[in-house]
């Protein structure tokens, strides 16, 4: 896949480590028979490069973190400013304020000048120092912006409609002639970003979740009869559920949105619940929270800032689903409603999230260093990647109910592979 480029790297890196711009990695490393062996896409290889295209005395850096909150984004501010500052050498770097209200003067604060003392402490604390907020952004008043503040570089911290808009930046800025690299780092706690097999955050994600499914565990299994239904993050996709799930090891029911179920009949959802409160006197239910969105009937569609369809509430319509069925069949039950939300995300990374932090930051320097632009830092194969912003568009990532990772789900939960 080609990675525009502003133009020809003339500077020598001050890196030492280099990657030839000629390594690839292939998009499939398992080959079937039959299957061609130049089958699929190939991407340039992420890392630092023999010869830089700007002049790190006279460049200038900014950083903005958009969409909702992720563990890790603290992380990530400081690793890209700590890469541009003591390798590159490049001392002027801003944080813009609130996600894209920060490029538009009309909307946003004054950025904020990072130096070491101010990101010295950040990765230690969750959210983001420089806020965040959903929406679009107008490329016209965001690059009149960074060009009226000489910025050379822009990287793009969120998920995709952060990057919609980072596409939409680099778009404009190439429409002016202005070198501009935008370069974006690939953020969300669902892990759904397509060729990304691992974003920032998830793992302290399913960590956080894993511990909240424990304590529902424990509260079901403390009376008789009990079941805890917890809802977790993932309307799309149920990586965050299924993950927490097998990490738990105490789940009985896993739902999420790549996997419908159904309420009733001999085999449905209801049924098997009764069969398991009946044989064993507790459940415990984790569903995702864009899981079964079809029986919720239609309302008036409604989007958020991002122009995401606001989903309806799945959790409190199990909740009053399994009541009122327990309640007709004459069995009571004691059941327990948990909805960690916000509380899943907001928290700082852990070790693993830290270190992944850290390498798409520091991958994302290399790329804007070397005049890389319109693009993504991906993972793939173990190895990081560039990947084009418009690409992201043409996939979508969600978990394949036939692959082992939701057939360890089904093994750990001992739940049928589907309520008929």
């Amino acid at each position: 896949m080609k990675i525009p480029v502003l133009g020809k790297a003339r500077y020598k890196s001050p890196v030492a480590f280099r990657v030839n711009d000629q390594a690839r990695i292939p998009e499939h490393i398992v080959r079937g028979p039959g299957v061609e062996r130049s089958a699929g896409m190939l991407f340039e290889v992420a890392g630092p490069r023999a010869k830089i295209f700007f002049d790190s005395g006279q460049t200038r850096a900014g950083i903005v973190t958009c969409g909702g909150l992720c563990p890790g984004l603290n992380n990530v501010i400081r690793s890209v400013y700590l890469e541009l500052y003591h390798h590159y050498g490049v001392k002027d770097v801003l944080g813009f304020r609130y996600g894209y209200q920060g490029l538009d003067p009309a909307l946003g604060r004054e950025p904020i000048a990072l130096t070491p003392d101010f990101v010295e402490d950040i990765h230690q604390e969750g959210g983001t120092v420089l806020g965040t907020s959903r929406g679009p952004v107008d490329a016209g008043r965001a690059v009149d912006n960074l060009i009226r503040r000489k910025v050379n570089i822009l990287f793009a911290v969120g998920g995709d409609g952060t990057q919609r808009g980072a596409l939409c930046l680099f778009l404009e800025a190439q429409r002016r002639g202005h070198a501009l690299a935008v370069v974006g780092i690939p953020k969300t706690v669902d892990n759904d970003v397509p060729f990304v097999s691992q974003t920032f955050g998830y793992l302290t994600a399913v960590e956080e979740a894993a511990h909240m499914l424990r304590c529902a565990h424990t509260e079901a299994h403390s009376v008789p009869n009990g079941i805890s239904l917890v809802k977790i993050m993932g309307r799309n996709s149920g990586f965050v559920t299924a993950g927490a799930t097998v990490a738990s090891q105490e789940v009985n029911f896993c739902l999420i949105p790549e996997v419908p179920f159904a309420l009733g009949g001999t085999q449905g959802f209801m049924a098997m619940l009764k069969k398991r409160v009946s044989n064993r006197a507790h459940a415990l239910i984790a569903v995702a929270e864009g899981a079964g969105q079809e029986l919720l009937g239609k309302g008036a569609e409604s989007r958020d800032a991002s122009g995401n369809v606001r989903l309806m509430n799945i959790g409190v319509f199990l909740r009053s689903q399994i009541a009122a069925y327990f309640k007709a069949e004459k069995i009571p039950v004691v059941l327990r409603y948990m909805d960690p939300g916000y509380a899943i995300r907001s928290v700082p990374a852990n070790a693993e999230d830290a270190i992944m932090c850290d390498l798409y930051a520091r991958h994302a320097v290399h790329a804007a260093m070397a005049g890389k632009t319109g693009m993504v830092i991906g993972y793939l194969h173990d190895r990081f990647i560039h990947v084009p912003i418009e690409l992201l568009a043409t996939r979508v990532k969600r978990i394949d109910p036939n692959a082992p990772g939701w057939n360890a789900v089904l093994a750990s939960t001992g739940q049928p592979a589907r309520f008929e």
